[in-house]
């Protein structure tokens, strides 16, 4: 499950050092790359819930190996695409395939595992949830320098295939057919599905997701224009619509999407607040340093994809042992851990201030995100799920996927946009003027996560 959930959060990452590749290789114009790119996010955040919640009324283990088949279906017609029409609509299907398969995880192991297992089994997901991200910098820039038998980029697609593969066959024999809860529970969640699927609720969030998420993706390359502005006003209104009608519906003794007690459960609003501050600070990190490397130093994309190594590797080592740590100071790891996280964005600004490649340092601060992301994240995922009920499993786990998506893509977007802006301002991409870009950048993402830690503490003490 776990080999699923990396090679898909791969996905989303992975494209973004082969794009100069692609583009040239298929004649792509800007908007066609920013599609290729963003198609992925965009079905993927859409379709979160509604894969989380048909998780819940045909099975985890058979609608996970559905949406694994039809990701693998569709790397394998990206990595063949003859045009850049054709590798849009199949990115758009991958990320279909991706937001059907990856909520049964978190469903599985809330409804498999129990005590201080179901604990273990939360940090390695929420270890492998977030080194995807700079994981999928470092292979896609070892694929492509690598130029397999002249393929060029089609391996960061192609890659999947064979991993998706094994993943089938091992997983139809491994996997629950049901929901792991044992058959009267899960008997009963199907009924009550069959009985009152919750249609209206997920045009609403669709919709909302849409309105939200497509402005976000496409808004700095077309220069932010009115719509952009439009269609995030109208996907909030749209969001408020969708909780009165859950409101509503659950008072009726209807079925809402997304159960109101996993809303009202401690620590869930908390959790929402942190998972989305620390992964807009973890997407805004990735982009803007992907950004000044390739484009002000020059980094080919093997060194631009090898710069994210020592982030990936340390969050990854954080997020599975920050259990064995005394339990006296665990409370305090996710404050702790943003505010760690700012101080280590700063130093990556400082250390490329200049125009410079940075010294030993540099390295030091690229551990010290990884650390304080880890730190700022495994507890918070850990802690809002470990004592969620198993029937809510689908609900909670499509929730908080959603909120991970939508800050990456918040990250993205606004800091994305901070850094072309300051570069358009202070001249062309050139190495100095790129670590000024980069430096105000940092502050900002500093500024993010100190208040993703202040906040934490004003809401815990309330």
């Amino acid at each position: 499950m776990l080999a699923a959930q990396f090679m898909a959060l791969l996905d989303v990452f992975i494209v973004n050092v082969a794009a100069p590749t692609i583009g040239s290789d298929l004649n792509a114009s800007g908007a066609d790359l920013q599609l290729v790119v963003a198609g992925y996010a965009i079905t993927y955040s859409v379709l979160l819930i509604t894969g989380a919640r048909l998780g819940d009324r045909f099975g985890h283990g058979r609608v996970h190996l559905v949406g694994l088949a039809l990701f693998t279906t569709a790397s394998l017609a990206c990595g063949l695409a003859r045009g850049s029409t054709e590798l849009i609509v199949f990115r758009l299907v991958q990320g279909a395939g991706s937001a059907v398969m990856i909520p049964q995880v978190l469903s599985l192991i809330q409804r498999t595992f129990t005590g201080e297992a179901r604990v273990r089994a939360l940090g390695a997901y929420s270890a492998v949830l977030a080194v995807g991200a700079a994981a999928g910098q470092v292979v896609g820039g070892v694929l492509v320098a690598a130029d397999l038998l002249g393929t060029g980029w089609r391996p960061v697609f192609l890659v999947n295939v064979p991993v998706g593969l094994v993943l089938l066959v091992v997983g139809r024999r491994v996997l629950p057919r049901g929901g792991g809860v044992g058959r009267a529970a899960a008997g009963a969640r199907a009924r009550e599905g069959a009985r009152a699927m919750d249609w209206p609720g997920l045009v609403l969030l669709g919709a909302a997701v849409s309105l939200i998420t497509v402005p976000l993706v496409l808004g700095q390359e077309k220069d932010w224009p009115l719509w952009s502005w439009v269609s995030l006003a109208v996907g909030v209104l749209v969001l408020a619509l969708f909780r009165g009608y859950e409101a509503r519906l659950a008072r009726r003794g209807g079925a809402p999407l997304i159960a109101p007690r996993v809303l009202r459960h401690p620590g869930m609003g908390l959790a929402v607040l942190r998972v989305l501050a620390v992964m807009a600070v973890n997407g805004g990190f990735l982009f803007v340093l992907t950004l000044h490397v390739q484009g002000g130093l020059g980094y080919s994309a093997l060194r631009a994809g090898l710069t994210f190594a020592p982030t990936a590797v340390v969050f990854g080592a954080v997020g599975l042992t920050w259990r064995r740590w005394p339990a006296a100071c665990q409370r305090w790891l996710a404050p702790v851990g943003f505010t760690l996280t700012a101080l280590s964005v700063l130093g990556v600004g400082l250390a490329f201030r200049g125009g410079g490649h940075g010294g030993v340092w540099l390295y030091a601060a690229y551990a010290g995100v990884g650390v304080g992301l880890a730190l700022a994240f495994s507890p918070t995922l850990t802690g809002a799920l470990a004592a969620v009920r198993p029937e809510d499993a689908a609900d909670a786990s499509g929730l908080l996927a959603t909120v991970t998506q939508l800050g990456q893509l918040i990250g993205v977007a606004a800091f994305g946009t901070l850094f072309l802006d300051r570069l358009e301002s202070l001249g062309a991409p050139e190495a100095y003027t790129s670590s000024e870009a980069l430096l105000t950048c940092m502050f900002a993402l500093a500024t993010t996560a100190v208040l993703g830690a202040v906040s934490g503490l004003v809401l815990r003490r309330r």
